[in-house]
């Protein structure tokens, strides 16, 4: 009797605790998704703006005229975009920094990586500088036609300040993100895309200022977030993280230095891979079709990818604040729900991009040969989206572990030893043409998205948390009074 009353005290503990673990599962998992999402939901908003600010600004320029649009074309694809690599890769460092120390409770050390960020960046900005001055020549030298050369030339040297603008952008942004304050970059942004169509329209359509106008509308439209975003962080939306100009901001650069190379090199051997794609494409057989049919291809790719680079601003952020506050298994936790989030929205549009194949073509071309060629590499972008939707999420976790060198590493390997020569073999010499340039690409996306699941399902996550609370207390200084301060006394 007394054995089986225990039995069924027993079994009655065992239930509730089952009950207890699935509700603490649920109510950890609601809780983890609503921390992601606040960080996912704002980025992608903003990528999606940033990616139509460049959509509207090669729309009016197309109205101005052929020549017009290939130049700009060309330097925004080529010399913009390059520039752009370099510094988003390099602000990427201040990710993992911000994201460290708002985890580990060190708020005004947020400030002072704000401005040694903004430093290293200024600085490689101007190195950069030579290849907007001298875009003329530099495209003439590549064989470029000499009327598309020069219109670039004036093309790049109207872009410089927007150069400039991502150095405010990428890191006030990253700065925000950290602290989760970032629905203040999607308004700022979504402000700036509906004033940049309305002035592109006046000054090039309105009043026919043509280039000039065109390109002041772009430049505002960059700089108008930054100056909102510069407002908000110093002027009282970041009081525990920002105390003010300090003179802490030139002392330790070197690490920053060497972190922030790192970054750059992992972001830029990502973005430039595309590039070669295009570059291959162009020395194909009936090139025009293919190059069509690719655009229209990576255009969509493009629009997509924003919601990956919203999911690796996410996973950087979750990451790297879990590592800082010392949980291993909140990190390893927000890395699992973050890939499986971001591959169930990749395999819907999968799906969705198989279904619908070259019947999507027609949004941008009314020519049955561009959109029968779009139907034919409509699989291949499928499958591009459903690696996109896990590899960019990697690259966020290693951003936020700070493992950038390592995947800069495994990029070369994996991109430019496997993707590239597999692809040229393909297109080439098996003659499958663009198809076979992107198989092979694709190829090296999937082995390095391989390797990336490897080595973070391998990693122990105590030991990173060991490293990241070193990193942290190796580069924390005390808070001094801001220059401002000492400047007024």
């Amino acid at each position: 009797m007394e054995g089986g009353i225990n039995e069924k005290l027993l079994t009655g503990v065992n239930g509730d605790n089952g009950v207890a673990k699935e509700e603490k599962f649920k109510d950890r998992l609601w809780a983890e998704t609503k921390k992601m999402w606040i960080v996912a939901a704002p980025a992608i908003f903003t990528r999606f703006s940033t990616f139509g600010i460049n959509v509207i600004s090669q729309a009016f320029i197309g109205h101005i005229g052929p020549t017009e649009l290939a130049a700009y074309s060309l330097v925004s694809t080529v010399i913009l975009r390059f520039s752009n690599g370099i510094l988003l890769g390099m602000a990427s460092a201040l990710e993992t920094l911000c994201g460290q120390a708002y985890g580990a409770n060190q708020y005004h050390m947020l400030g002072v990586y704000l401005q040694r960020s903004w430093l290293v960046l200024f600085i490689s900005a101007i190195f950069l500088l030579p290849l907007f001055i001298f875009t003329t020549p530099i495209l003439k030298a590549l064989g470029q036609e000499e009327a598309i050369a020069q219109v670039a030339g004036t093309i790049s040297i109207w872009l410089i300040p927007v150069m400039f603008s991502f150095i405010p952008s990428f890191t006030c942004q990253m700065f925000l993100q950290a602290q989760s304050k970032n629905m203040i970059i999607a308004y700022l942004a979504a402000f700036s895309l509906t004033i940049h169509a309305l002035l592109s329209w006046l000054l090039t359509v309105r009043y026919k200022f043509g280039i000039p106008g065109a390109m002041i509308s772009t430049i505002l439209a960059f700089w108008i977030p930054n100056v909102g975003q510069l407002t908000f962080a110093t002027c009282g939306g970041c009081r525990e993280t920002w105390k003010g100009f300090s003179f802490l901001a030139f002392k330790d650069l070197w690490p920053i230095i060497k972190l922030s190379l790192s970054s750059g090199a992992m972001l830029c051997l990502e973005l430039w891979y595309n590039t070669v794609l295009i570059l291959l494409t162009g020395t194909m057989t009936n090139a025009e079709v293919a190059i069509d049919a690719l655009a229209i291809c990576l255009n969509i790719n493009g629009w997509e990818m924003m919601i990956s680079l919203g999911f690796l601003a996410a996973a950087g952020v979750r990451v790297s604040n879990e590592l800082g506050r010392g949980s291993s298994k909140d990190a390893k936790f927000s890395v699992v729900n973050i890939v499986l989030t971001s591959l169930a929205i990749g395999f819907v549009l999968f799906i969705f991009f198989l279904f619908f194949r070259g019947r999507l073509a027609y949004i941008f071309t009314e020519s049955r040969e561009v959109a029968a060629a779009v139907a034919d590499l409509s699989p291949l972008l499928a499958i591009s989206i459903l690696l996109n939707s896990v590899q960019p999420v990697l690259s966020g976790v290693a951003v936020g572990a700070g493992w950038q060198s390592i995947v800069a590493y495994v990029n070369i390997a994996c991109y430019y030893l496997v993707g590239i020569p597999v692809g040229v073999v393909l297109g080439y010499i098996i003659n499958f043409q663009v198809k076979g340039v992107w198989i092979g690409m694709l190829f090296g996306t999937f082995v390095q998205t391989v390797v990336l699941l490897i080595i973070t399902y391998r990693t122990d996550w105590d030991k990173q948390v060991s490293m990241a609370q070193n990193r942290i207390n190796k580069w924390f200084v005390e808070p001094e009074q801001p220059i401002a301060d000492q400047q007024g006394a």
